[in-house]
């Protein structure tokens, strides 16, 4: 069989300026590919060793590099100016929310696309608005609120909402991103054989028909940044992938969406199949090709490097990487990757993210979703700069880049024992503040005014607070869904001489005391007994977890609760159906472990009630879930 050498023209064979008079280590490892009629894909992705890489030791080298981002080019809905643009296309509100769960209110969802636009995403998927009411309202809200926001360098971002390929769906996608000064569809239709024939049952032509027609329909209402996805194009065929993305292109689309829905593509196989659309698909120079990467086999990341490298130039990815089943491409992977390897490896590749605002975006999806970052996170987990090891604490000792590639301060993240300002209980308002500031938040008012008094009340049982603590504290405080009820006393006795009882005193909407005692197996058991007597609203516990902190007998526990609704009529609330299929996340801070569980399980009922009591529409709305 023949063969064909396969190289990189963007990556020089010969030596690196970085090394200047100095002979590469190793020659340029090539790669014989069997010959084939597909556009190869690069070779950098097999295994390729080139010798200059090595004189990258870090990303960046000190704090201000942080902040230092180039130049973001103008938006252009087709197109854009820069090649080397990658635009950044977040779903944590629409993909991720979808995580079993992370259910968010609409105050939840406006406060993250806040965030997401200090963090500089060019696109937030706010939502799929066709699927209740209160993801339309909270869709609409994001778009009047965040998406009319232009900051000082003509920076704003597109708001997206999500549609299946019907009339209905769009058109109530439309009604609700319209608000933006840049508003997007997102619309979507299978096309491996395996959904064709049992999910749509329809023809390949059937399916090309209903996608050119929402496209052309999409257009027609007005909308001039159109997104067509292809469902599980991982597994689709080929020479249907260019027809139908061919047609679409004729019918108005701007950006195509690559999906692999069910992660199943490994990274030179995604690459290939960016490769093969761009040169295989009529009419692929007048649009932007984009990724969106599942992450079941572990390779979301990947993945969507591999795609950015064969010619996509938007990824679609998620904070924290959380989805459906394993979750999505990671944002803060994808980007730091971007960062760290662009320009050497990715052929000047780079984004318009701020990645100083990283790690608070991280901890507020966190924090409103329910879902716990893993330790070992890549970039935003609790050990990914941490080191314990006696060989690597000696280096990190004589020179941090011996072991970090990616300085803290880059992702706005700083070690608690590098802090310039030691809190404890004679410490006032302005250093609490400061200490605020300096771990990236901007609280103000009655919300500072709590955050301090519980501040005291920790500083009085502790010799030393810590930012781990002053970030539950603001978690506790600030993360938390709208107001139904409001722990206002909770006392529990407890221990093997008798039954354990809890008596608890909450506070309604209009200010109104409650009180209601409880027998249970244990403190906690009697808390949320009495807690149930007074809200009246049936909800099933589906777990529990609680975690200290910070090391010591005196740290704060934080405790995360997982509850359903109860389809019970005798509710004195009343609610939707909506809520019985849902789970809603609940979390609670406190340096008493039943304060705590006791502040959790109501953050939960909160949200579901929220949930239930929001807003109604005109429009017909119903529940419906999506994994494109």
């Amino acid at each position: 069989m023949a063969s064909s050498v396969i190289t990189n023209p963007r990556i020089p064979t010969t030596r690196s300026p970085s090394f200047h008079n100095k002979e590469p280590s190793a020659p340029l490892r090539r790669v014989y590919l069997p010959q084939t009629s597909r556009t190869p894909f690069p070779d950098f992705y097999f295994s390729t060793r080139y010798s200059y890489a090595a004189a990258v030791v870090k990303c960046s080298s000190s704090p201000e590099q942080a902040t230092q981002r180039r130049h973001r080019p103008p938006y252009v809905p087709n197109r854009i100016p820069d090649p080397n643009y990658v635009r950044v296309f977040d779903t944590t509100l629409r993909d991720g929310e979808q995580s079993p769960g992370a259910t968010m209110t609409s105050k939840e969802k406006l406060d993250i696309a806040r965030q997401l636009a200090k963090l500089g995403v060019d696109i937030i998927e706010a939502g799929f608005p066709a699927a209740s009411n209160d993801d339309f309202e909270a869709v609409k809200m994001i778009a009047q609120e965040v998406g009319n926001v232009v900051d000082d360098e003509g920076y704003v971002p597109v708001i997206c909402g999500l549609s299946r390929c019907n009339e209905r769906d769009i058109k109530v996608a439309w009604e609700a991103v319209k608000h933006a000064k840049r508003p997007r569809i997102h619309t979507f239709i299978a096309t491996s054989p395996i959904h064709m024939e049992y999910k749509l049952k329809k023809s390949k032509q059937e399916v090309i028909e209903i996608a050119r027609n929402m496209v052309r329909y999409a257009r027609s209402l007005g909308c001039e940044d159109v997104e067509f996805s292809p469902e599980d194009a991982g597994r689709s065929e080929r020479d249907f992938l260019y027809e139908i993305l061919g047609e679409v292109i004729k019918a108005g689309a701007t950006t195509l969406n690559i999906p692999d829905t069910v992660g199943i593509t490994l990274p030179a196989e995604f690459g290939q199949l960016i490769a093969d659309i761009k040169a295989n698909t009529p009419g692929i120079e007048n649009v932007i090709i984009s990724t969106h990467c599942q992450n079941d086999l572990g390779l979301s990341t990947a993945n969507t490097l591999a795609g950015a490298y064969a010619g996509a130039r938007q990824v679609e990815v998620t904070i924290n990487g959380i989805g459906e089943r394993a979750g999505n491409a990671s944002l803060e992977e994808v980007v730091m990757a971007i960062k760290c390897k662009g320009d050497q490896l990715l052929g000047g590749l780079y984004t318009g993210i701020n990645t100083y605002h990283i790690t608070m975006t991280s901890k507020m999806v966190e924090d409103y979703s329910g879902l716990h970052v893993q330790p070992h996170k890549a970039i935003v987990g609790a050990n990914a700069f941490a080191h314990e090891s006696g060989i690597h604490q000696d280096g990190m000792l004589k020179n941090k880049g011996t072991y970090e590639i990616i300085s803290p301060d880059d992702i706005g993240l700083e070690r608690s024992n590098e802090a310039g300002i030691v809190l404890g209980k004679l410490s006032g308002r302005h250093a609490l503040k400061m200490k605020l500031s300096e771990l990236g938040y901007d609280i103000q008012g009655e919300q500072f005014d709590n955050i301090f008094w519980r501040f005291k009340t920790v500083a009085e049982q502790k010799k030393r607070v810590t930012d781990a603590d002053i970030r539950a504290l603001v978690s506790d405080e600030v993360f938390q869904p709208a107001t139904v009820w409001k722990l206002c006393d909770v006392q529990a006795t407890c221990g093997t001489l008798g039954l354990s009882t809890a008596t608890v005193k909450l506070i309604d909407a209009e200010g109104k005391e409650h009180i209601a005692c409880s027998i249970g197996t244990g403190p906690v058991d009697s808390a949320y007994k009495a807690v149930d007597l007074i809200v009246k609203v049936p909800a099933t516990l589906l777990e529990y977890s609680m975690s200290a902190v910070t090391e010591g007998i005196d740290a704060i526990a934080a405790t995360r609760v997982l509850i359903r609704g109860e389809d019970n009529q005798t509710a004195t609330n009343a609610y939707t159906g909506e809520q019985f299929n849902r789970t809603f996340s609940g979390t609670g801070a406190g340096m008493d472990i039943v304060v705590s569980s006791v502040k959790a399980y109501i953050s939960a009922l909160n949200k579901m009630l929220g949930y239930a009591n929001g807003p109604a529409i005109g429009v017909e709305a119903k529940k419906a879930s999506v994994s494109a």
